[in-house]
């Protein structure tokens, strides 16, 4: 039975993983954390097992051998760029096919004139740091700690991270506590992004483009409800194909 291994930590990797299910393909979805393995619904699966925990280069490609892989999906998430980085060049030097899934790019010039785009999580900052008002950040905990440069940041700042212990435990380390703390897991609706902007009396919010599945349609339709700006950071550059594509070069792969 051919091997595929997926690479996951986004809708596009769960969506792929069952679509596989009970499928005549050994199917092993890495995750680079316990909540990512939490996320993905195998047990009643007899062909798909779930691997938890990061690795680089060098142990991509180890595993890719001794698992005997004969195909890779990298879907992690489209910020991930070190990650697909990885993959990419693990498959290559292992030999093994390769296809990367990203999420369809969409045309959001037209959303006004209270969205701003940068193109970093530190730019993002150097903006704000010009301006007064509460914010909310909605960019993950891994990179919360630029914002701490903004004067005030304690009181200024609203942090909505991912309710995992590793997330909560690390901005609360940072200072971001109390009503200040917002652990819940997304993508929110229109309404729930518009009853924290009003809830916490926020000017802006920050953002990264996680396109349809992230959620991000709705971040930009309840901040303009709630008179927020947004601040949006640009999706680097990737090249791929989409979910939809992915699932057909699948099928042909697994028939030929």
């Amino acid at each position: 039975m051919k091997r595929i291994l997926i690479f996951s930590g986004t809708t596009e990797g769960r969506e792929l993983a069952e679509f596989l299910r009970n499928r005549q393909v050994d199917v092993i979805v890495s995750v680079a954390t316990e909540y990512g393995r939490d996320c993905m619904d195998v047990e009643s699966s007899s062909n798909v097992s779930v691997r938890t925990g990061r690795m680089d280069e060098a142990q991509i490609r180890q595993f890719l051998m001794t698992q005997k892989i004969d195909l890779v999906v990298d879907a992690t998430h489209p910020f991930a760029a070190e990650v697909t980085k990885n993959v990419e060049q693990a498959c290559r030097m292992a030999g093994t096919e390769y296809i990367r899934c990203v999420r369809e790019r969409q045309n959001w010039d037209d959303k006004g004139e209270r969205v701003v785009r940068v193109e970093s999580v530190p730019e993002a900052v150097e903006y704000l740091q010009n301006t007064t008002g509460n914010v909310l950040i909605a960019t993950g905990s891994k990179e919360l700690k630029e914002y701490t440069r903004i004067a005030g940041y304690k009181e200024r700042c609203y942090a909505r991270v991912l309710s995992t212990q590793v997330s909560v435990e690390e901005s609360i380390r940072l200072g971001f506590e109390g009503r200040h703390l917002i652990a819940m897991q997304g993508p929110f609706s229109a309404e729930m992004n518009r009853a924290h902007l009003r809830e916490y009396n926020c000017r802006f919010l920050v953002t990264k483009d996680g396109g349809k599945t992230g959620g991000f349609e709705e971040k930009l339709k309840g901040a303009q409800e709630a008179g927020a700006e947004v601040l949006v950071i640009r999706r680097p550059f990737d090249q791929g194909i989409i979910l939809e594509a992915v699932i057909r070069e699948v099928k042909e792969w697994k028939n030929s």
